[in-house]
């Protein structure tokens, strides 16, 4: 059974950082492109950032650019979100995401698996 599991939400301040982690099982995911994406009450899910298969390449959403890194490490199978600056706008349920395909894609439809979301809330 193939297995997508964030953690590392919460409420924090705003200027205050998180960590996500996402966990996978059921199959390797050392050849996909992983990605972040999160979705606010009201709002479409959106791409927030994504990692190629060796990690070389990284693409953000121009609203976390500067303040957010994603990294992995695939021999765990574990993908990161490091979040720091964080703003009120930054709100919302956070969800990894698989695309097997290994394309470095900022559309949601391209990926297969996803997690279940971790809620982020930043207070003002």
């Amino acid at each position: 059974q193939v297995q997508l599991v964030e953690s590392g939400g919460g409420l924090v301040q705003a200027g205050g950082s998180l960590r996500l982690s996402c966990t996978a099982s059921g199959r390797t995911f050392s050849r996909d492109t992983m990605g972040w994406f999160r979705q606010a009450p009201g709002k479409e899910r959106e791409f927030v950032a994504a990692i190629n298969w060796s990690g070389g390449s990284t693409y953000y959403a121009d609203s976390v650019k500067g303040r957010f890194t994603i990294s992995r490490v695939s021999a765990r199978n574990t993908l990161y979100l490091q979040m720091n600056s964080l703003k009120p706008e930054d709100t919302a349920v956070y969800y990894c995401a698989a695309d097997a395909s290994g394309r470095s894609s900022r559309s949601r439809y391209e990926y297969e698996y996803w997690g279940q979301g971790t809620q982020v809330t930043v207070s003002s």
